[in-house]
């Protein structure tokens, strides 16, 4: 079929403005997602391992971790009494058996350490205190990118429940303002 060129007619301004409207509408959305993922960004966490009680022996650190959602930009805090225990950050065999005379990534000593959460990947933790690891003394986290829900990665006992979530994505509040302003216009 060829199509009459009569029918070719420029728009309307009536039907150019909702185009536009949206148009501002979508810019206006992306550049508020934009802003409140640079505000998550900035508002990092400092979790403290074990809460109340701590890097200390007798911590379920499974349940610990669980609780949480771990995120790049995150901070995790260990208190503990500086020479009873220490803060190993391992590799995954190392975690897993316990025997730190390799895999060991970085040691803390301090009783007040401060590890940033860098990078969207695993992390495993030891103390490296005789007979510590080996008595539940560890853990292991998967740390996500903001956009994204980090947790727990290894079960030492059967998981009671999920971690809860910190909130709605941010992406959610784009994808309403978009669908209003579809839906608005």
């Amino acid at each position: 079929q060829s199509t009459d060129p009569a029918r070719l007619l420029p728009l309307s301004s009536t039907q150019v403005m909702p185009s536009l409207l949206f148009l501002r509408d979508a810019i206006f959305a992306l550049i508020l997602l934009l802003h409140l993922m640079a505000l998550r960004h900035v508002a990092a966490t400092d979790y403290m391992v074990g809460d109340d009680d701590g890097w200390n022996t007798g911590t379920n650190y499974l349940a610990w971790s669980e609780k949480y959602n771990f995120t790049v930009g995150d901070v995790l805090v260990f208190r503990y009494l500086a020479g009873q225990h220490d803060v190993y950050q391992v590799m995954e065999e190392t975690y897993r058996s316990c025997n730190s005379s390799s895999g060991v990534l970085r040691r803390y000593a301090s009783g007040a350490d401060r590890v940033p959460l860098e990078a969207a990947t695993t992390y495993w933790f030891i103390c490296n205190t005789s007979g510590h690891c080996l008595g539940g003394m560890k853990f292991g986290i998967s740390v996500a990118n903001s956009s994204s829900r980090g947790g727990v990665v290894e079960a030492q006992a059967p998981a009671q429940g999920g971690a809860a979530p910190r909130g709605a994505p941010v992406w959610l509040l784009g994808l309403t303002m978009g669908m209003w302003g579809l839906l608005y216009y």
